[in-house]
């Protein structure tokens, strides 16, 4: 690195640092302004400007809090009390909003469903908060219909909209029931008393344990994600965000939304991503940021040249997981100025931030900001997978550009409440992810689950997941999950479940080594049928490898490592290798010509 180039970085990291923490040093100081305050205000402040809209519907900033105000009282009408859950499961649309808001208004908190997830699954998520009132949008009811026989009796269901078979008895329409209570903020009596301390949402990410974890968002950290995102992207009155993610996620749903919303801007939410539709309608919409997930950018990159690739007017976008081999090409061929890569997790307290748009890394702690962020990379026992300890018992510092795990310093300080490790509503997940002692005697640390590197500069370059958890289409897949569902099919005696990379694709798509009683006489089609039924379309394998037997001479992470290695290569592989082909529905003896399509991307996956 030059010396300008160094120069160069140290301001823009100063200037990045200031924004931010201009925008989140107040949270911690105004403990008693929760998001019912902060809209409140921005709807006086604000009250006519275009707030949050869709191809469908569109809420001013005044309707926005009124709307909220409504759910507010629904929940209070329900008898939601202070920390009382309601699970909701509704598509991206500006109502979602709405919905989550009004309860957190209310004193509650709304745990956000993914919408991908089926049955046994999605009521898993519904059951660890303790949900038993549940908002279901009308389109999605067939997707809830299929989790309610793992419910418990007392649940009760509000559906948003017609259902498709007409309205019924069984179920309340949440919607018409809003009309019956007033769009006015909330009076004295009808105020919970409320910090940002309280607990607001629950949002739920994948781990190495199994099924999805719920993650603790008390106020201060649906807060932090808002105006932090606002500071980190510079967003004034006069940005709109184009958000094509999730909102059930902290990425779409809290930092493309707030970044934008908390200074009076726009936030234009479109229910699903299209790489043929992005850029006409990004700038149709007059958008002037989005937020991206890394296999979006490859997506956009893969798509045929085009005369609106730089008619839009996006001055910046943000995200993570763009892989250094698309962020060069991207930014050069749609010509985005700024692209401010991050890292962060929706329970952990490491965030850190790329704002001089290098390539390829994930952020830097300059060397003046270490204090002020506590984020260490350690050695790594990959036998025990986890930290490995010296002579003396504690954990050791990587040297620059040793890979490690990425470790955030958990601290109970009011002044830094950054630093703080919310958890899980399971507090042993919770625990398995605190690392003690590792430096001195009673210190704890938040563990990532991440393996990075640090160069001497400062930046941060993100290498791979720790153990048996994978990333496709943008979502943590487990491991152990996926083997639990297909290990109960007939004829399965033994099944390992890995991710293998596919070229020009983001993450690593699914694949699982099967052992089975008669590979000639295996039901390939209900096979295929239990995977559909079972697991959301992220988490079913691709590729089927049959094998006589799994060396059981080594261990567990060593036989995958070798897996994964040889991949869906067939020329390295001599037992028969399957492919689940969407163009027929059905699983696929793999050869030459179909693993030649897939590799040159001219098969869908």
């Amino acid at each position: 690195m030059s010396i300008f180039e160094r120069i160069a970085s140290e301001l823009a990291y100063l200037r990045g640092a200031l924004r931010a923490l201009r925008r989140t040093t107040p949270i911690a100081k105004n403990p008693g302004k929760t998001v019912r305050e902060l809209f409140e205000d921005l709807a006086r402040e604000h009250r006519d400007r275009l707030a949050i809209y869709s191809e469908k519907e569109s809420l001013t900033y005044a309707q926005l809090n009124g709307r909220s105000n409504q759910y507010a009282r629904w929940a209070r009408d329900e008898g939601c009390g202070k920390d009382a859950v309601v699970a909701l499961l509704m598509p991206n649309r500006p109502e979602y909003l709405c919905v989550w808001l009004g309860i957190a208004k209310a004193g509650g908190v709304t745990a956000l469903l993914n919408t991908n997830l089926p049955g046994a699954s999605l009521a898993h998520c519904i059951n660890v908060v303790g949900a038993r009132r549940i908002v279901v949008d009308a389109s999605l009811l067939p997707l809830f219909e299929a989790a309610r026989p793992f419910l418990p009796p007392e649940a009760r269901v509000f559906v948003h909209g017609a259902p498709a078979g007409g309205d019924s008895p069984v179920l309340q329409r949440i919607d018409a029931r809003l009309r019956d209570f007033p769009d006015a903020d909330l009076s004295p009596d009808e105020r919970v008393p409320l910090t940002v301390n309280d607990h607001c949402l629950f949002i739920y990410t994948s781990g190495t344990t199994g099924l999805p974890k719920a993650a603790n968002m008390n106020h201060y950290r649906v807060l932090l994600a808002m105006h932090g995102f606002s500071g980190v992207t510079g967003a004034t009155r006069d940005d709109r965000m184009y958000d094509v993610l999730p909102m059930y996620h902290s990425n779409g749903g809290l930092g493309g939304v707030g970044a934008v919303l908390t200074v009076g801007g726009s936030c234009f939410v479109r229910e699903k991503f299209s790489a043929r539709e992005f850029w006409a309608e990004a700038t149709q919409q007059q958008c002037t940021i989005f937020i991206y997930i890394g296999e979006l950018c490859r997506y956009l990159l893969a798509a045929p040249p085009g005369a609106l690739d730089r008619a839009h007017k996006i001055r910046l976008c943000f995200g993570n997981g763009l892989r250094p081999d698309v962020f060069t090409r991207f930014r050069d061929r749609f010509g985005i100025r700024q692209i401010t890569e991050f890292y962060a997790s929706t329970e952990g307290n490491i965030t850190i931030f790329n704002f001089d748009s290098k390539p390829g890394a994930v952020g830097r702690i300059p060397k003046w900001m270490e204090r002020k962020f506590v984020v260490k990379i350690v050695r790594f026992d990959m036998e025990t997978e986890s930290p490995a300890r010296g002579p003396d018992g504690r954990c050791v510092e990587c040297a620059p550009d040793e890979v490690g795990e990425a470790l955030g310093q958990i601290l109970n300080d009011p002044a830094r409440p950054a630093n703080r490790f919310e958890g899980y509503a399971d507090r042993e997940a919770s625990e398995k992810k605190i690392l003690r002692d590792a430096f001195e005697a009673g210190d704890a640390w938040f563990r990532s689950g991440d393996l990075m590197r640090k160069d001497a500069h400062g930046y941060f370059y993100f290498i791979d997941r720790i153990g048996d958890t994978f990333r496709w289409k943008g979502e943590n897949v487990s491991t152990t999950e996926v083997a639990e569902a297909l290990t109960g099919f007939p004829g399965v005696k033994e099944a390992t479940v890995y991710g293998v990379s596919v070229p020009r694709m983001e993450g690593r798509a699914g694949m699982v080594s099967l052992v089975v009683e008669d590979p000639a006489t295996f039901d390939l089609a209900g096979l295929r049928d239990l995977m559909v039924a079972r697991l959301p379309d992220y988490a079913r394998p691709l590729f089927i490898r049959f094998q006589d037997h799994i060396e059981v001479t080594a261990t567990f992470k060593q036989r995958k490592v070798d897996l994964v290695s040889e991949g869906f290569d067939i020329h390295k592989i001599q037992d028969p290798v399957f492919f689940s082909d969407a163009r027929c529905g059905h699983f696929t003896r793999l050869d030459d010509a179909i693993a030649g399509d897939i590799e040159a991307g001219r098969i869908r996956l």
